[in-house]
């Protein structure tokens, strides 16, 4: 009997064990880290930084830094967010870090949201102002009703202020810390995610209870993970598409040398992956492929309006790279490229052009150094007597040759090449 009991005891617990979920582990917590534009390559980080924090029961402290970016990896990142099993801590520093446009959405879907002092967060409208007599059913207009009605969302399911994230995104409110906490867009301010660590300590986030004095271990992306989010930098892509430029250029001058144009390639293909991430203007890219034919076109004319003109044009392209009305991205409006990296960039990219060319046609003017044209002009010196009849060998330059004359030139005598013709050199004695 006592067997008996013990067994259906044991078979009890056994199902409770199976039934209830592991608790977090109390040694340590997981963090990753959103720097730069919020992209794909950001967004599959964060969604494998939650899977593997649910396999080890461990809550999640994410810090955020970002200008905004793509929608749908925003969208992305908030469903995985909500759906997350283990508490997901998201925390803006340190101190001068933002959360701007999509980085707001991506903190609000955190169980818990804290900031640095000497932070900010919000501007989260997804087009440009509307204006401009546009009818209010455009594609801006319904873009922008769905971002609200997202942002509501967001704020509703974790207990936000509904209508400051609804200002968010229609008049781009900003707020700094001390007021987002106050206007309880946030939980809480925090000067290190070690602190807010430390305040949450024993209080329960989400389903579970956070750890005291905890190790924090920070989870790495992946090299693509990694590679797509560069590739989502906008002066990446503007320096790749000159490098391709510059490195097929070089290839254009100088065949054969393998490696310039191999670079040149890469860069291009790479350049075109950046493009296809961001959100860029169909017309910028065809002025900077331009810019780079007329930068490749300097090599076979060599006159320096080429050059010039490319510079203009992938200066304007950089300028006018980023679409700002581009519905699938919000970001904060200094998000594109600077004028003070693209006009020193265009202008080097120029002068190397116009430098490479002067070398090229300068290198043309040199005389032939190889092959029959090389011999002539050389200086050589008769093995045997040459003359019109009969046709004898020379040597010239490291050679035996055989060698002709129209006067007779003893055995010994120094000769220099005037023609080739064949393998016979044309020979005329020189003192």
């Amino acid at each position: 009997m006592m067997r008996s009991r013990a067994f259906w005891l044991l078979l009890a617990l056994a199902g409770m064990a199976v039934g209830q979920r592991p608790a977090p582990s109390g040694g340590a917590v997981y963090r990753c880290q959103v720097i730069g534009t919020v992209d794909e390559g950001i967004a599959s980080y964060l969604q494998d930084c939650v899977e593997r924090a649910e396999t080890a029961q461990r809550p999640l402290l994410v810090q955020v830094d970002t200008p905004g970016g793509s929608l749908e990896a925003t969208r992305k990142i908030v469903r995985t967010f909500l759906g997350a099993e283990i508490p997901v801590l998201a925390w803006v520093g340190p101190g001068g870090a933002r959360a701007a446009s999509a980085g707001l959405l991506v903190v609000m879907a955190a169980h818990h949201a804290s900031m640095a002092p000497a932070t900010h967060l919000g501007a989260a409208t997804p087009v440009s102002p509307l204006g401009g007599g546009n009818p209010p059913e455009t594609m801006e207009r319904k873009v922008l009703n769905d971002t609200v009605a997202f942002a509501r969302m967001i704020a509703e399911q974790r207990g936000r202020n509904v209508d400051w994230a609804e200002r968010a995104v229609t008049e781009a409110a900003t707020a700094t810390a001390e007021e987002a906490r106050r206007l309880g867009v946030v939980d809480s301010v925090s000067t290190t995610g070690e602190a807010l660590l430390a305040t949450l300590a024993g209080q329960r986030v989400g389903n579970a209870v956070i750890p005291a004095h905890p190790g924090i271990e920070t989870l790495r992306p992946t090299a693509s993970q990694r590679l797509m989010h560069a590739l989502s930098n906008p002066a990446l892509a503007f320096l790749l598409v000159l490098i391709g430029g510059i490195g097929l250029a070089m290839e254009l001058s100088h065949p054969g040398l393998i490696v310039p144009g191999a670079i040149g390639m890469a860069a291009l293909v790479l350049a075109m992956m950046a493009f296809s991430a961001l959100p860029v203007a169909a017309g910028a890219v065809i002025l900077l492929v331009l810019a780079v034919g007329l930068i490749v076109a300097e090599l076979f004319v060599a006159s320096g309006l080429l050059g010039g003109a490319g510079a203009l044009l992938a200066a304007l392209a950089g300028v006018l790279l980023i679409d700002r009305v581009d519905p699938e991205w919000f970001v904060e409006p200094g998000f594109g490229l600077p004028l003070r990296m693209v006009l020193p960039t265009a202008a080097l990219t120029a002068l190397a052009a116009v430098l490479l060319a002067r070398r090229v046609r300068s290198s043309q003017r040199l005389p032939e150094r190889v092959g029959p044209a090389g011999l002539i002009g050389e200086v050589g010196r008769t093995v045997e007597e040459i003359g019109p009849a009969h046709p004898g060998e020379v040597f010239v330059h490291g050679e035996l040759w055989r060698g002709e004359a129209e006067r007779p030139i003893p055995s010994g005598r120094r000769v220099a090449v005037r023609a080739v013709q064949g393998l016979t050199l044309k020979l005329e004695e020189v003192t």
